[in-house]
């Protein structure tokens, strides 16, 4: 019996010293740790967006001087106005990508106003017969297609492009002033044609969907004259400023 118990006690001492060897035998126990990916920028200005936008129409080249002579001597001399007007409207419009360079359509409609006509002196035999002047206020609408190049410098998003359209436009009338006062001329006159801009702004993006952005528009209204087998454009720059929702 004390054999017996003998074997069984050494057999259970070899089962424990041969546990306790294997984790030695094996070396440290390794911990492995998952790496941590870091959180990726955000995109600015993705996808569709709407904005509404407003500024000034500094300058229409409405022509220079000229000078008008008949078989007597007498002179004409017709110096157009090209007075400050105001613009504004919304543009609506998707852009494609997510790297640095992304192509952008854009539809963009917008009201357009601005004072017209023109200073005129008459000189007959060397003297000055009549000074007076004209003034007529026209108010357009644009109706623009856009095609944009941005570039994505994270919040920074500068941009170029060019549109094209049609617009519309009606004369107020005009108010002709001289030596006895001024007067109103009444009517006014409407025209629909063709227009095409080129187009450079910047945003800045204080969100990932919401931008605040400056734009310069050369915009130009074609007018074709049936009657006098003539072509004129109406060349007009304008600077304003806006706010972009993306959604």
């Amino acid at each position: 019996m004390k054999i017996l118990l003998m074997k069984r006690f050494s057999i259970l001492t070899s089962i424990l010293l041969a546990f306790v060897a294997i984790p030695l035998q094996a070396g440290e126990a390794v911990v492995s740790s998952k790496e941590v990916a870091p959180i990726p920028p955000p995109l600015y200005g993705l996808g569709f967006y709407g904005a509404i936008d407003m500024g000034a129409n500094v300058y229409q080249d409405r022509g220079g001087t000229k000078t008008f002579t008949n078989e007597f001597g007498d002179t004409l001399v017709v110096d157009p106005k090209n007075d400050v007007g105001f613009f504004g409207g919304i543009k609506a419009g998707y852009v494609f990508g997510t790297g640095v360079f992304r192509p952008t359509i854009e539809g963009d409609f917008f009201y357009n106003g601005f004072r017209g006509g023109a200073n005129t002196t008459l000189t007959i035999d060397g003297v000055v017969v009549r000074n007076a002047g004209g003034t007529t206020f026209i108010n357009t609408g644009a109706f623009m297609g856009n095609f944009i190049a941005r570039f994505a410098f994270g919040r920074f998003q500068p941009y170029v492009g060019a549109g094209v359209g049609i617009y519309f436009a009606e004369s107020a009338g005009i108010d002709v002033t001289g030596p006895r006062g001024t007067f109103n001329g009444g009517g006014g006159q409407s025209h629909s044609d063709l227009a095409w801009q080129i187009i450079a702004g910047a945003d800045y993006y204080f969100t990932p969907k919401f931008s605040t952005f400056v734009e310069y528009k050369f915009l130009d209204y074609t007018s074709t004259q049936i009657e006098t087998n003539e072509s004129r454009n109406l060349g007009q720059q304008l600077v304003g400023a806006g706010l972009r929702f993306h959604f």
